[in-house]
This record gives C-alpha cells, structure tokens and sequence, in this order.
C-alpha cells in the first residue's frame, strides 16, 4: 500500500473529490482525518471504517484558525504525527467582474486561500518536527487560464498555485514537499448546476471528449501525496483532458 501507516487530512472530504480523495487514501493503508461542515462526512468515513480503512470525520471549518489548530494539535496528540495534508475545501460565488458582490468576492477568497493558508500553517510545525510532509492543495485550471464569471474562483486558485511553490522553498529542508493539482470539469456537485446545453460544449471542447470523474483527479493527490513523488516539490499538476495544452 502507498501510503501504510500516514496520517491524511483532508479538508472538504465529504463528496466529490475529496470523497474520492479520502476513500482512495484509506484503500492505500492511510488513516484519514476528514474535515468538512457538511454531515455526509460522517457517512464517507463510516463507509470507509466498514471496509476496514481507517477513518475519522470532523465537522470544522477551514475558515476557524482556533478549530483547525486544536483539532491538527489533537490528532498530532492521538496518532504522534501528521504526514500528509490535501487543501482541497473550496466553494464558488460565479458571477462577471461588474455584477459581483464584495460578499461573493470575500466568501470565495476566504474558503479557497485563506482556508488553505490557515490548515497549512497550522500543520506545518507538526511536518518540521518530523522532517516529513506532504502538502497537495486544490488549485484549477482556471487559476491557469482564466474564466468567464468567475474572477474571485480564479484569483484563488492562482493564488494557491503560487503559495504551494513558496511553500516548497521554505520549506524544502524540512523534507515537506508543497504542490498543487489543477483539474478540469469533473463530475461534481459543482458541474451538476451547469445546463445541459452549457455542459455538452464543455465536454467537446475537451480533446478527449470526456469529463473527468472525481477518482481521475484523486489519483493524482495519491501520486504527490506518496514517497514515489518524493523529489517532486512546487509543481502543479494539471488534470484537465488536454483542455490547458
């Protein structure tokens, strides 16, 4: 198993790709600490236990400084480490530059970039101390290229591209590796609100002419997330279909 015996959080792993993210980490031997606001996290860690993963489901937000740093201190305390964290808790607040609120503005850049700031900072100590980590954070690849309506979801996602290259020159010595994925459209709850008109286009403008499914994208969190990546620190992964060429 890839990742026996590592200590996982994943933030938004409650469905979509963190679900994914967080049922593929416990298939490859890791206990997994799932962080989301929404109670189908306790379903998604329950399914795993019953498969005889290892999984447990905390309802925090990654917007609560407090919260996070005295759950990762508690699970520091119970398990003696933290190996690996996946930064993938993120919403969207679409709408053109000149109709968006301050409100959606400020929601977006606090759960996408200041979510991942906080879990970061806060598990970093644990990760020095240990000299291991492992930091995966959910960028996009609109953060690479842009999209229509949504400016605040593309500023945060750029942003995580470049916190995650920071990240790996600070603290490279420590043996802490920092990347980040940028996925295309994939089958979530997000795409789920795109009509049926919209999504068709979408899926021909993809050179594969597929949609990617949310184990697709958590493949990849499993590869950076490994010791296989072990010499692999500042990238960003793009998992698109070919869609950013």
């Amino acid at each position: 198993m890839r990742l026996k015996d590592k200590i996982a959080i994943v933030t938004g792993g409650a469905r979509g790709i963190g679900q994914a993210i967080s049922e593929l980490f416990a298939k490859e031997g890791a206990t997994v600490i799932i962080l989301d606001l929404l109670p189908q996290g306790q379903e998604v860690a329950d399914g795993i236990n019953a498969k005889g993963g290892k999984a447990e489901f905390h309802s925090v937000s990654v917007t609560d400084k407090g919260a996070i740093e005295g759950l990762f201190k508690a699970v520091h305390k119970k398990y003696g480490k933290l190996d690996i964290l996946i930064n993938n808790a993120g919403i969207t607040r679409d709408r053109t530059l000149e109709k968006m609120s301050e409100e959606e503005w400020d929601a977006v850049i606090d759960v996408n970039l200041k979510g991942v700031f906080l879990c970061t900072q806060a598990v970093i100590p644990y990760m020095k101390a240990s000299k291991y980590g492992r930091i995966v954070s959910a960028a996009s690849n609109v953060g690479l290229r842009g999209n229509f309506g949504q400016t605040n979801y593309a500023a945060t996602k750029a942003g995580v591209i470049a916190m995650s290259k920071t990240w790996t020159v600070e603290f490279g010595k420590y043996g802490i590796t920092a990347n980040a994925i940028a996925p295309g459209f994939t089958m979530t709850d997000m795409v789920d609100k795109i009509p049926e008109e919209h999504f068709a286009a979408i899926k021909a403008s993809i050179p594969l002419k597929t949609v990617a499914e949310p184990i697709d994208i958590a493949y990849g969190y499993l590869y950076l997330a490994s010791d296989e990546a072990r010499f692999v620190s500042g990238i960003c992964l793009t998992i698109d279909g070919g869609t950013s060429r």
